[in-house]
């Protein structure tokens, strides 16, 4: 009976039934576990004496820790249901998803949902969860872009005639000869969510959703005149940004000397420089940070790899950046073996977002990048940050259940 009821599904339903990728998920699943375990060491003390006054743990010293395990949970399960889709639907969910992405961050202009912190205004509450819209919309720009740019060989066809009589068709076959009519639809998608996230101050979400959406159209083959041109265009408009603006002036002063303010906005760079200093080689010890005690501000946040390397030493750090890049080459080598080219730049993007997410945030805290504000996927608390980084791994792992199955386009 058994085998009758398998005989009737369909080519793409037996397909998306393959076995899962058994290393990347350990991977995932090692990660995830070891972040619950350095989030529970790094928020203790915080929790206990409530010290963050934009929370009320009441003396909790699990608060932290616990609703960061649920969000854990609710993220493998969500997980583990998204790997069980076929892929292929996430062609046409791309579009929803992106759409969603949109509203949700309008409404953080909107005084009842939306929500400020640290002089930025990038949160959403709707009902008891808070959480950043840009997380949503990484995932959606890199859906869309994937789903638009699979096809690009199949649609691009004999090039287009245009009238060489008019001033409009001469630009027209100009702009298509260079490329640049098939992106303008990526481009004027991208420039809205852009301006969305910068009008929130939102300059970590801006630069992962960027870099994302480019890593999906180096991989669809874009020339990389584009890449050199828009390179060149982002690096002016950072500089113009950099010496513009107050805020951003004073952190790039701030990291090229954190001492000339030591007691103010240094403070947070030079004790997590204390932190990692005073690990060692094999660390202090699993939960006997001196650091988290009231001296760095986020240790159990974007600055969390700091106390990482105070208790468990550079071995131990070394160890968990050799995870992460076990993941990173894993998922690329999932990507180089999609059935299909959707699969593959789905997986890219997907990928690359860890991938620069990790090298910010650890480049940040030890001091060799100005400060982003980017989190350490599966460490930094945030749980629905987390929820939603285990459900991107989970469209890697549908993915990858159809790797056996032949080449399509």
């Amino acid at each position: 009976m058994a085998r009758k009821a398998k005989r009737d599904l369909t080519v793409e339903q037996q397909l998306a039934r393959g076995p899962i990728d058994l290393p990347f998920l350990a991977l995932v699943m090692l990660l995830t576990a070891i972040g619950l375990i350095m989030v529970l060491s790094a928020s203790y003390a915080s929790a206990m004496y409530n010290l963050d006054r934009g929370i009320n743990t009441e003396g909790d010293p699990l608060y932290y820790f616990k609703r960061q395990f649920g969000f854990a949970v609710l993220g493998v399960i969500a997980m583990f249901v998204i790997s069980k889709i076929d892929y292929q639907h996430f062609r046409w969910m791309s579009v929803f998803v992106l759409g969603a992405s949109i509203v949700l961050m309008l409404l953080v202009f909107i005084p009842y949902f939306g929500r400020s912190g640290g002089g930025a205004l990038r949160w959403v509450k709707i009902g008891p969860i808070r959480f950043q819209p840009s997380e949503i919309a990484k995932v959606g720009v890199i859906m869309f872009f994937a789903a638009g740019l699979s096809k690009r060989n199949s649609q691009l066809g004999p090039p287009k005639k245009w009238s060489k009589r008019t001033f409009t068709g001469r630009m027209a076959a100009r702009l298509d000869r260079v490329g640049l009519l098939e992106l303008i639809p990526y481009i004027l998608v991208l420039g809205l969510v852009l301006a969305i996230i910068m009008m929130q101050k939102h300059l970590s979400g801006t630069i992962l959703v960027a870099m994302g959406a480019a890593s999906v159209l180096f991989a669809s083959g874009i020339s990389l005149y584009w890449f050199l041109g828009g390179g060149a265009a982002l690096g002016a408009l950072l500089y113009w940004i950099a010496n513009n603006t107050e805020y951003m002036t004073m952190r790039l002063t701030i990291w090229h000397d954190p001492f000339s303010d030591p007691r103010g906005d240094g403070f947070q760079p030079i004790q997590a420089k204390i932190a990692i200093g005073s690990g060692g080689l094999l660390g202090v010890g699993l939960g006997n940070s001196r650091q988290k005690y009231a001296f760095l501000p986020e240790e159990h946040n974007d600055y969390i790899f700091p106390i990482i390397c105070e208790e468990l030493g550079m071995v131990g750090a070394c160890v968990i950046m050799a995870l992460f890049a076990l993941l990173i080459i894993r998922g690329y080598w999932l990507a180089l073996h999609a059935r299909d080219r959707f699969g593959t730049l789905l997986v890219v993007g997907i990928t690359s977002l860890t991938a620069i997410q990790t090298f910010f945030n650890i480049g940040v805290v030890t001091g060799f990048l100005p400060p982003t504000g980017i989190s350490l996927p599966f460490f930094s608390y945030g749980g629905t940050a987390l929820a939603i980084q285990l459900a991107e791994m989970g469209m890697i792992l549908s993915v990858s259940r159809q790797i056996a199955a032949p080449k399509a386009e």
